[in-house]
């Protein structure tokens, strides 16, 4: 299997969400670009070939970054979040995703 070719079926596996915070949303309108929390062993390649293939636009790169989980307590005991990926996905000129309107479809 050459790395152009990637698994139908694990490209739509590769994105679990947007990422929705304040950061996001300042990122998304000064560099247009779009972030992703995305399965921890996935790659840039990956990430490309799944958002094209998910949302129909131009991917022109992709920066990927990993993000330790906060220690937490409650009460006397002591929990780790989990660490997660998340991918900074650089659209092409003039692309758009609407997440609202590719819910619909």
């Amino acid at each position: 299997m050459s790395a152009q070719k990637v698994n139908e079926e694990r490209l739509l596996n590769i994105l679990l969400a947007p990422q929705i915070s304040e950061k996001a949303t300042y990122v998304a309108e000064k560099n247009e670009q779009v972030i992703f929390r995305v399965v921890s062993d996935a790659t840039k390649p990956e990430v490309k070939a799944a958002v094209e293939l998910l949302f129909k636009v131009n991917v022109e790169n992709v920066q990927i970054s990993n993000v330790k989980g906060k220690q937490k307590r409650f009460g006397k005991f002591i929990g780790r979040r989990s660490d997660w990926k998340k991918a900074y996905v650089c659209l092409a000129p003039g692309q758009e995703i609407n997440f609202a309107a590719s819910e619909q479809g």
